[in-house]
Formats: structure tokens, C-alpha cells, sequence
């Protein structure tokens, strides 16, 4: 299944390789576009599941192997200093001619969803490390030092908070997140299985000014630049989440003998609750989302009325206010509830990731050099969260995005056209030129 869809990805980008040597093609990539796709063939081993993706969830087996091969494999031979910081993120280092300049950082992560895709920060880190190896194939010397990393536990499926290796880049954690444990696990003991160390998790924090640019290039996973056949996307902010714990509590009851009338039902309010999510997200205009995807229904058997509901609200925007509008009218939506159901209604923020805007000469050398390989751009906003929102109150930031197809993400089914990414990798690494000159 997975070669199927690799396979597909190199049919779709077949037209552009006949191309590119048309008269009035855009230059020839200098990347090597064939080792790029081998690499991200090869990742997409680690965690492999029958539907096609990978499910590679962080500090998981699967994670930790291929964290090692890529240190071990693709890292090793090109000049690289490498490093796993406290956190467990990966750094890989290139001298530059001017050592007390600061340096031009770049990647993404390598950890996914379950079930997920084999492009969704794969893409990012596969090409941060193919820019490395063309520097020193090239021997093209920079005058910043260079360096290329992938983060830990981006997605934040293992203990629920994501971003987890660039929050430590900026030192910003949960208050209790470094003492949690899953499924007794300690996160201590997650962590270390990747090399990590919570003991010194300050010396993961990178200091001001030692960054002079953050890039991260990421598949758009929507579908704007796939429908618009536009291959480079210049993000212009990436949305802050709010997440949001409900627990709804009525009275659990036999569901034979208890007349509807008299009934405290927890799942018949937290129905209206999703529903009130949706409505108070769609009532202003804007691009705002507001989700409810996880939903546990207690003591959950057929014959006994549901005495308790705990579910997740999330709700996303480039405006932080507006997010929290959205949630105060969900909090008052949230109160006649209760009082209509006869239940109680509880609900507490779990965590806060602010709006990250794109720093705007960032963003105008990537479409500058878009531009110069022929590449058309589009701006857009990134409706999901990224290790580049942690790096942007650190460093000048700027994202890059290429289509996914059909706008697929987080699903097997997740493919991004060959074409596409080398294109991305080749404007990632003639911005990060870009920046070294400026």
C-alpha cells in the first residue's frame, strides 16, 4: 500500500520532469530530487501500518528507530556536528565561515498521528537534511552556521501536549507537563528512550539572538494550493489553538425503568455542547474552526442512562481574541445547558498555543525566490499548529508549504506530488542562501 502511493506521487509528477527541460522551464533544481525521495521512501519503513501510512507516534519503538537512522544513516558523512538535545529533538550542525554570526535554523519532525500519512512533517525534515547534503556536495561554504533538526513529539498524541521539542527550544512548558505520566509511563522515561534528559531540560532552551531565522517547509494539508495548482505556499501566521477538558455530569439511571421526563441525561447535554461549539464558531465570519473530536461516555452501557461525559473542545484562530469570544459564548451557551439537562457543566482550558505570525522579509525572500525557480506563490494562513509557531517568539520565522493532494492529512491516504516537494526543498534552500547573504 505504501508503494502505491509513493508510486502514485512519482506518476503525478511525471509531466513536470519532461518539462523541465522545455524551453522557458524554470532552472533546473539543484537538490538532488532522486535522494530526496528515497529518503522520505525509506522513513516511511519505521512504523508502517497496513492501510499505507505510518503510525510512528512519538517516543514510541517505531519513533526511536527511526530517529536512530537518521542520525546514523542520513545525518552521518556531510560534515554535520550531531547533537540530541534534552528534549530529545536532533540537531545536526555546519560550521559557517563566521562563526559569532547566529545561526539559520531549519527542519520539522518526524513523529505522527496513528494511522497517519507519510508526508506530514516528513517532508520538512527529509528536505532540511537534503539541503545539508547538497551544501557539502557542493561545497558551498555559508557564512552563519547551519542547522537542520527534527523536533520531538510534535504531534502531541503521546501525553497530549504537542510542539513538545521546539517549546523546549523557547523554554515554555504546561504547568505539571514535565510530571506526567501515560499509561503508567513517566514522560522522564518516554523522553529518554529517544536520547532526551528532563533532568537537564534547561539546557534545551535556546538563547535569544543565537537564531537568525527559523524556516520550516510542511505540506499545507488542506486543499487551497492543491484546488488553486499553485505549488508554493507563503504562510503568513500559524493559528493559535486553545483546547478546552468538559466534563458534563448527570445521573446515571436504568434506562428502563426511568421516565424520559425525569431523566439527567450527560450525553443528551453534551450533544447540545457539540452543537453549541459549532454554532458559536460559524456565528462571525472569519477562518476560525472549532472542533470536538474526543468524546468518552460513562459508565457507557446500552441499558443505563449516561451519568458522565468528558469531552475535548478545540478551537483555532490567527486571532488569539477572537478564540476567546468564541469560548466565552460557548461557556454561556454551556450554563443553559446545564440548567435545561439538570446537569452540571464543567469545563477548563488544558492548554494555549498563541498565533504565530511569519516575519514579513522572511516571507518576501521565500517568495522572491519562489519567483526566481519559475515557482507561482500564494499567501495563505496554516490552519494547523507547527514547531514554527514555538520558534517564532525566539527568531524571525517563515513557513513554506507545498499542495497536498485533494487536501488529505492525517490519514494514510496523505500524498504530496514529487515535483512539489523537491520544489519546496529547492526554495528552502535558496532562502536559507537568501538570509545567509542578507
Amino acid at each position: 500500500m505504501k508503494r502505491r502511493n509513493f508510486t502514485r506521487a512519482l506518476l503525478l509528477g511525471s509531466a513536470w520532469e519532461l518539462s523541465r527541460s522545455a524551453p522557458g522551464a524554470a532552472p533546473a533544481l539543484t537538490i538532488d530530487s532522486a535522494r530526496l525521495r528515497r529518503s522520505l521512501e525509506e522513513l516511511a519503513r519505521f512504523g508502517r501500518n497496513l492501510e499505507g501510512g505510518v503510525s510512528r507516534i512519538a517516543w514510541s519503538q517505531a519513533d526511536v528507530e527511526a530517529r536512530a537512522w537518521v542520525r546514523e544513516s542520513l545525518m552521518s558523512g556531510i560534515g554535520l556536528e550531531v547533537r540530541i538535545d534534552p528534549a530529545g529533538s536532533i540537531y545536526g550542525r555546519r560550521a559557517g565561515r563566521e562563526p559569532e554570526q547566529p545561526a539559520i535554523l531549519f527542519g520539522s519532525h518526524i513523529d505522527s498521528v496513528p494511522k497517519g500519512g507519510n508526508f506530514d512533517g516528513d517532508v520538512g525534515s527529509m528536505a532540511a537534511i537534503e539541503v545539508m547534503h547538497t551544501l557539502h556536495d557542493k561545497k558551498i561554504a555559508t557564512r552563519h552556521p547551519l542547522e537542520c533538526v527534527i523536533w520531538s513529539n510534535e504531534e502531541g498524541f503521546a501525553f497530549g501536549r504537542g510542539i513538545f521539542g521546539s517549546r523546549a527550544a523557547i523554554g515554555e512548558f504546561e504547568p505539571g507537563e514535565l510530571e506526567a505520566t501515560e499509561n503508567g509511563v513517566h514522560i522522564r522515561d518516554a523522553v529518554r528512550r529517544i536520547g532526551g534528559d528532563l533532568a537537564r531540560i534547561a539546557e534545551a532552551r535556546r538563547k535569544p539572538g543565537e537564531i537568525a531565522a527559523y524556516l520550516e517547509l510542511h505540506i499545507e494539508q488542506g486543499g487551497v494550493l492543491d484546488r488553486a495548482r499553485v505549488p508554493i505556499g507563503v504562510v503568513e501566521g500559524i493559528v493559535g489553538i486553545n483546547r478546552y477538558a468538559a466534563r458534563i455530569t448527570g445521573f446515571g439511571n436504568h434506562a428502563g425503568t426511568t421516565p424520559m421526563p425525569e431523566r439527567r441525561d450527560a450525553l443528551v447535554a453534551a450533544a447540545r455542547l457539540v452543537l453549541a461549539v459549532r454554532e458559536e464558531t460559524v456565528r462571525e465570519p472569519g477562518r476560525q474552526v472549532g472542533t470536538v473530536g474526543k468524546l468518552e461516555v460513562r459508565p457507557g452501557a446500552p441499558n443505563i442512562i449516561p451519568g458522565e461525559v468528558e469531552c475535548v473542545i478545540e478551537l483555532r484562530d490567527l486571532s488569539l481574541e477572537k478564540v476567546e469570544n468564541i469560548f466565552r459564548r460557548i461557556e454561556g451557551r454551556a450554563a443553559e445547558i446545564a440548567r435545561a439537562t439538570g446537569t452540571t457543566i464543567d469545563i477548563t482550558r488544558t492548554s494555549s498555543h498563541k498565533p504565530a505570525l511569519a516575519t514579513p522579509w522572511v516571507r518576501e525572500i521565500i517568495r522572491g525566490q519562489a519567483r526566481a525557480l519559475g515557482l507561482s506563490t500564494m499567501d495563505l494562513p496554516s490552519g494547523a499548529g507547527h514547531d514554527a509557531q514555538a520558534l517564532a517568539r525566539l527568531a524571525p520565522m517563515g513557513m513554506i508549504f507545498v499542495p497536498s493532494v485533494e487536501g488529505i492529512s492525517h490519514s494514510p491516504k496523505e500524498l504530496s506530488r514529487w515535483e512539489d516537494i523537491a520544489g519546496g526543498c529547492e526554495v528552502l534552500m535558496q532562502t536559507i542562501l537568501a538570509i545567509d547573504r542578507r
